[in-house]
């Protein structure tokens, strides 16, 4: 059987088999998420852009140590996963495919996003506003002690509409492009941006790099899930299409990212509320553009449909994925 299964693998495309891995990768996330008991490489990540921030991100010349930050932590991610990933294919044909899918697992968050949003949703639903508000604040980074039910709702859904694209569909496609590897590459960009892209007094200069590469790592990931959730609504009853088109078209760019506003106003339409407004940081108040018609109130049930439309999103764009591999094996 291990050789039948050794045979179609090596009988398959280099594209049709990157889309294994990767079909794979999704698959172990479904089912195990991100077990405590397992290493975490984007923790490892984490370390070190925290050592080498505090090390670097002072005196002078901020930003143009920011961008050697940038290039040393892309540069150590690739080379360490690359090199691991070759390792254990020269091992053996399957502990490389293991490897590699394991890597790809990691960077993508389906089951985890889920798990968020129903963590605010389940005690919101039964009338504990206060544990609601507690759950949220642990995914967003906008105060959440005051909030009223529809501000906890609207900050869930804003939540996992723009984590479908960071923690699903843009690891994806740079694993579909790379492998393993380009997957890894960026989480971490990802990671330095959560990290050092902020546009206060410490981060201003120093996580300028940080911040431009994932919005230019996210750019074009963050078109093709809007359209893979308005492709795969079709088969969503109750999805509000044509609203969701213009509302996507019109209120997108208004967000202060050039492409968390692209699935948040997509949620924002195919459901038929409002999302963006007034939020608070540390106490400051933070206004940003609304994004969709606020065609009826925002109400907890939102947050499943939410999450179903994350769902539509990712399933979308790898039927997607799919069909281009298609096209361009046929035309090869």
């Amino acid at each position: 059987m291990m050789i039948n299964a050794l045979s179609m693998f090596q009988e398959t495309s280099l594209l049709g088999f990157v889309l294994l891995i990767v079909v794979a990768g999704v698959i172990v996330d479904l089912v195990i998420g991100d077990p405590r008991w397992l290493p975490h490489p984007v923790i490892q990540i984490g370390k070190l852009i925290s050592a080498l921030e505090k090390r670097c991100n002072q005196g002078g010349k901020r930003r143009l140590k920011g961008v050697m930050l940038t290039a040393v932590v892309i540069t150590i991610v690739f080379v360490v996963t690359f090199l691991v990933v070759r390792f254990a294919y020269q091992l053996h044909f399957f502990v490389g495919v293991l490897v590699e899918v394991y890597f790809i697992s990691t960077t993508i968050a389906i089951k985890g996003l889920r798990t968020a949003g129903l963590e605010v949703y389940i005690p919101l639903s039964q009338g504990n506003l206060k544990e609601a508000r507690t759950k949220l604040s642990m995914i967003v980074g906008r105060d959440t002690k005051d909030l009223s039910e529809s501000e906890v709702v609207r900050g869930t859904v804003e939540t996992i509409a723009e984590n479908t694209v960071d923690g699903i569909t843009a690891p994806l496609f740079w694993a579909m492009i790379g492998g393993a590897p380009l997957a890894m590459v960026y989480r971490a960009i990802n990671t330095l941006d959560s990290m050092v892209g902020y546009k206060n007094e410490r981060y201003k200069e120093f996580g300028w790099a940080s911040a431009k590469t994932d919005d230019i790592a996210n750019w074009l990931p963050a078109r093709l899930t809007a359209f893979s959730m308005i492709t795969a609504s079709f088969f969503i009853k109750g999805s509000k299409i044509k609203h969701a088109l213009k509302i996507t078209l019109r209120d997108a760019r208004k967000h202060p990212s050039p492409n968390s506003g692209w699935p948040e106003a997509m949620v924002a339409g195919l459901i038929g509320v409002q999302l963006g407004g007034v939020n608070y940081y540390h106490g400051q108040k933070s206004v940003r553009a609304t994004m969709g018609d606020p065609l009826m109130r925002l109400r907890s049930n939102h947050i499943k449909d939410a999450i179903l439309y994350m769902h539509a999103g990712w399933f979308g764009f790898i039927v997607m994925l799919i069909m281009i591999v298609l096209v361009i094996e046929k035309m090869s």
